[in-house]
This record gives C-alpha cells, structure tokens and sequence, in this order.
C-alpha cells in the first residue's frame, strides 16, 4: 500500500464540511497539507499551523496554472463543489467546470501526480431502479440524473473518463468516489432536520415506501485515503455505510438524541412539496438568497430508491463503514450541541 507519510497533497474545498476532515487525516498522516481556499472562505476548521493555504480560482485554467506555477503536488482530493445554488448553471460553472478547469492546469503544470481523487454522488444516477421491491443502484447502470446538481456531477465524471489511456496506465490517474447522503459534525443541511424537530416539527413527504442510505463523515475520509493508496486508475466507487433506512429512521434518532420532545409529524403529498419548492426557488432568486427549498430538493426528496451496491469498495479498497447510523446521529447530535448549534 502507498505509503503517504511525507507526501504532498492538494485538497480543494478545504474549508467545507467534508474538505475539513479531509485535511485534519491528511496531517494525522503526517502528510504536507495544502488547502485550496477562496479569500473569503472560512477557516474556522482549518486552524493546525501545519497547513499550507493556497487561494485557487477554479473558474479559470490560466490563473490556476499561475496559482499552482511553484507547487508540486503528490495527490489531489479534489472535494470543492457546490450541492444548491440559485441558478441551474452556477452547478455546471462550479462543479463540471470547476473540475474540468482544475484537471487541465494539473497536466499543463505536467503535476507528477500519484492519484487524484474526486468526489462525485450517487445523485447522480437519479430516481432508477424504483419498481418494489428496490434494488441496489449497480455501477453498471445508467445514469439518469433529474436535478442539475447531479447532471453537473455526471458531466465532471464524464470529462475525466474522456482522458485517453495509454499504455497500461491512465493519462491521468483518476479515482471517483460516489457518496450517499453525507452527515456528520458541521454538516448544515440534515442540521435543518434537527432544528426543525428542536421546534417540534418533523415534515416528510410522499406516502409511497423511501428506502435511503447514509454515510457518516468519517467513513467518507477513510475512502479517500484508501483510494489514494489503493484506487485503480478509472475506477468508480459507490459510499454508504452499507445499511438501509426507512425514511422516519433518521428523525426517530434525532428525537431519540434529543430526548423524545413532542413533535408535530406531518407527512404530506409529493405535490405540496412541489408547490412549496417551486416558490421557495423563485423567492430565492429575487432575494439572491441560496435555499435548501429549490427545484432540486423537490426531486431528491421525490427519489424513493437511494439504495447502492458497496460490495466494489469493500473489495477493492477495503473499505469497511465503521459508524452505522445510530452512533454517527449520537455524535453528530453531541457536537451541534457542544458548538452551540442546537
């Protein structure tokens, strides 16, 4: 396995919820850290002197050729992107082109990289697979992403699979990782969840069975560094803790953490959903205000198949979930209110 201690790796998004502890097992590993932040990114978690920071403009190739100029760089956990925005196109921008941008300045810069690991999502592959009873979403099928957020996905997979091959190694030395419904401290939007039930509302929608799957932070991290150390070059993984919940499972443990105060459960029709996302995105927009009530909630929240076949990752990586959902809700409870977040 590809020893790490010592090496050099670039991670973007850095200052984000999964980019942070990212970083934080990169110097547990005694790696050299440099953290791609924009000038007005937070560093609340960036903190150990440790870190090298490097300000990356990824909506331009020639000023990230400039920026990177003196670096050389080992790996890359390319974690930067954004899961909601205002306009549709702000995801193509940002995480299709953001990546495709990032990718072309590395082999401009002839980066002698070992790995790049890039974080996609099973969003993905939209609503497959949905007939009762559901099956697991399988590498071998076919996208068909139905929010903007998981097109631009697609796309950014798209572009790092048209790097030619030559020979018996990969032009570009590229791993995807295709995480579910990512939770854990200092995440903000299942926090939503959690605030809603601490004022004694818990709204879901759809009358028709949900299966969903999570991965807690920490399970994402160890994937990315045995993707470095063991990813073969091309190859696509999909993330969860290998569990399946019912929609209610995840708010009955927030109860649960929070000590079982009452809650108004109100289960709505999908279209009630569709009314209030509709308006939520177009007050959005004359606000310039980004909400997690947008066209795309509407349709992951609509998805009623969020199964996934992990048995690629567990075998080739050796990936292994270790936090199933009740200890990763117990945590992640604990730290919002540690933080004074609840």
């Amino acid at each position: 396995m590809e020893p790490l201690a010592g090496r050099r790796i670039l991670i973007t998004g850095a200052s984000g919820f999964i980019g942070s502890f990212i970083v934080e097992e990169a110097l547990r590993r005694d790696m050299q850290v440099w953290a791609a932040v924009r000038k007005s990114s937070s560093r609340e978690f960036l903190q150990d002197g440790r870190i090298h920071f490097i300000e990356l403009n990824l909506s331009s190739r020639d000023e990230l050729v400039r920026q990177m100029k003196d670096e050389k760089f080992d790996y890359v956990v390319h974690a930067a992107g954004v899961t909601k925005c205002l306009h549709a196109e702000d995801f193509y921008r940002i995480n299709t082109e953001g990546t495709k941008n990032l990718v072309e300045a590395l082999q401009q810069l002839s980066m002698p990289l070992v790995k790049f690991v890039y974080l996609s999502s099973l969003s993905i592959f939209g609503p497959i697979r949905e007939q009762q009873p559901y099956e697991e979403i399988r590498e071998s099928d076919t996208p068909e992403p139905n929010t903007a957020y998981g097109k631009s996905k697609l796309l950014a997979e798209q572009f790092l699979d048209s790097l030619v091959q030559e020979g018996e190694h990969a032009a570009f030395p590229y791993v995807v990782l295709r995480p579910t419904g990512v939770y854990g401290p200092r995440e903000k939007d299942y926090f939503m969840m959690a605030k809603s039930i601490k004022g004694h509302t818990d709204f879901s929608v759809g009358y028709k069975r949900q299966d969903i799957t999570f991965v807690y932070v920490s399970d994402v991290v160890q994937a990315v560094f045995l993707a470095l150390q063991r990813g073969a070059c091309g190859r696509k993984y999909f993330l969860s803790d290998g569990e399946v919940y019912q929609s209610a499972t995840f708010s009955d443990l927030i109860l649960r953490e929070m000590g079982n105060p009452w809650c108004l459960r109100v289960k709505a029709p999908i279209w009630v959903l569709r009314v209030v996302t509709f308006f939520g995105e177009y007050i959005g927009r004359i606000t310039r205000k980004v909400t997690a009530l947008n066209n795309d909630k509407y349709h992951i929240m609509k998805q009623r198949n969020w199964r996934c076949d992990i048995s690629p990752a567990r075998k080739e990586l050796g990936f292994n979930p270790e936090v199933k959902l009740k200890e990763g809700v117990s945590r992640t409870i604990g730290w919002y209110r540690a933080h004074g977040w609840l």
